[in-house]
């Protein structure tokens, strides 16, 4: 048994960072029906690297467990089915421009009044309210707008993209997700529905530590520092003689006291002139310089072992090759290789998080456009295969 399971989503949303709560949902045993838009479907379709199938990686691995159907959401007869949908699901995940759904007449209130346990995730670019509500947004905009890419890059560079376009994206889709179960919980209690607000921008500048308040009084903004870290010191990646790269992390004055030691240099810790985080943090680039001396005589095995044994954090920057490569992933089995008959076998992220007693699971990849048409129409609708097919010519299905 899946935790999930009796749980029914509806995914009307398209791209990632909505849809992507969804499929949380789904990978934990919720029926998550998606819908797209016929003959052209969902965009992320055509997104990343297309595949001999014709869809693409995004797509096969960030729709699994999804049962696909088409539906026209701007027919009059399209939305009319959409209500019959809401009348048997629970959660509506969305994330169309604010007032979209309204102006078909499919806005919260319209659906509440069908099913007045229904939850309903809104992700746009801002929320649904404030100044800027109406605006459009993607991933790379809520970066910006949230505060995390002027943070990114070499302090005498650009802000550059913080790892990758899509943060906000993802990280707004988990917030859906916890914001949908919370809501959920919320109506085991009450029997009420209600709405997810998420503006992209928002789960983007929830994660940036003490930004807000050393500003509100210090009136400090910080900077770029590139692969270093605000406050402690080394905590940052540094070169290795073998031409690889990898992370340490110091957070207090006993763990660089291991490394001082470890690194053949245990005076400069303890009472020495670099025994404290503040005059670490005074002379960084001393410091900083001191353990690249000592990582560039080593390789990158070597320096990890080392750590290990001095029980300071360190670990390889690894590429995505690496990664295939490092036991830990396997022995998590981080990777899941699903098979398809369309593409045969492909290697993707595994479901996280891990529960011992119910876990989730990839049961599919992402389907074709509109594979579930007779599983939900027909089964779940009881529409016959001649009103399936009248509803098909008419661009509706």
């Amino acid at each position: 048994m899946k935790p999930l399971e009796g749980l029914r989503v509806l995914d009307i949303a398209t791209y990632i960072a909505s849809p992507y709560c969804a499929t949380l949902l789904a990978e934990f045993g919720a029926e998550v029906i998606k819908i797209e838009l016929p003959g052209s479907g969902e965009p992320m379709r055509n997104f990343g690297t297309r595949t001999a199938c014709g869809e693409t990686l995004v797509w096969l691995s960030e729709a699994r467990n999804k049962k696909c159907i088409t539906l026209n959401l701007k027919k009059p007869r399209g939305q009319e089915l959409f209500r019959q949908l809401v009348a048997e699901c629970d959660v509506v995940c969305e994330n169309f421009q604010t007032g979209t759904l309204e102006s078909w007449n499919i806005g919260y209130e319209a659906l509440k009044a069908i099913n007045p346990g229904l939850v309903m995730l809104r992700v746009t670019g801002y929320g649904q309210t404030g100044p800027y509500a109406g605006r459009p947004g993607f991933g790379r905009i809520a970066n910006a707008f949230g505060g995390i890419s002027f943070l990114a890059g070499e302090p005498d560079g650009p802000p550059v993209t913080p790892g990758s376009a899509t943060l906000a994206d993802y990280m707004t889709g988990l917030y859906g997700a916890l914001g949908v179960m919370m809501a959920l919980r919320a109506r085991d209690q009450t029997g009420e529905g209600q709405v997810v607000d998420l503006g992209l921008y928002e789960s983007v500048f929830r994660i940036l530590d003490e930004l807000a308040p050393a500003f509100d009084q210090e009136g400090f903004v910080r900077q770029r520092m590139g692969a270093a870290t605000v406050n402690v010191v080394p905590h940052s990646h540094y070169p290795t003689g073998d031409d690889r790269w990898v992370a340490i992390a110091c957070t207090n004055d006993k763990i660089f006291a291991r490394l001082a030691g470890e690194m053949g240099c245990p005076e400069v810790a303890g009472d020495g002139r670099f025994g404290t985080i503040t005059q670490r943090e005074a002379a960084r680039d001393a410091v900083d310089g001191l353990v690249t001396e000592w990582t560039r005589s080593l390789t990158q095995s070597e320096i990890i072992d080392r750590c290990e044994a001095a029980q300071v954090p360190c670990g390889p920057v690894c590429a995505i090759d690496e990664i295939f490569d490092d036991p830990q992933y396997a022995a998590r089995e981080n990777i899941k290789r699903v098979a398809d008959p369309r593409i045969g076998e492909l290697a993707i992220p595994n479901v996280v998080p891990r529960l011992t007693g119910t876990p989730g699971a990839v049961d599919w990849l992402g389907q074709s456009l509109g594979q579930s048409n007779a599983l939900i129409y027909g089964e779940l609708l009881g529409l016959t295969e001649a009103e399936q097919q009248a509803l098909a010519d008419e661009g509706v299905i």
